[in-house]
């Protein structure tokens, strides 16, 4: 089994963050033995244009934990410096 899909990530306005996460979840086909990957593209939101996501990669770093079977996983999103926001983070899972 795999999926693919997208989640906004949002760092929060004002000063912003330098990490935030985010939960995946509905993911009812995902085993606990699951892998899982989070990445940029090119995308907008009303917040960030798609250059602002062309570079997200060059500022922040994204980590999926371990899944939950039947559940999903969380995405961390930790930034080099503060951000600001929200972004929207493809992922894909795969047995």
């Amino acid at each position: 089994m795999s999926a693919i899909g997208y989640i906004t990530i949002d760092f929060g306005g004002g000063a912003g963050s330098d990490s935030t996460n985010v939960s995946v979840t509905g993911q009812t086909a995902i085993t606990g033995t699951s892998y899982a990957e989070a990445f940029f593209m090119a995308d907008s939101t009303s917040d960030h244009t798609v250059e602002d996501h062309c570079w997200a990669n060059t500022l922040c770093a994204l980590t999926c934990s371990a899944a939950t079977a039947g559940t999903g996983f969380t995405i961390y999103a930790r930034a080099i410096d503060k951000m600001t926001g929200t972004y929207k983070v493809r992922f894909t899972w795969a047995d």
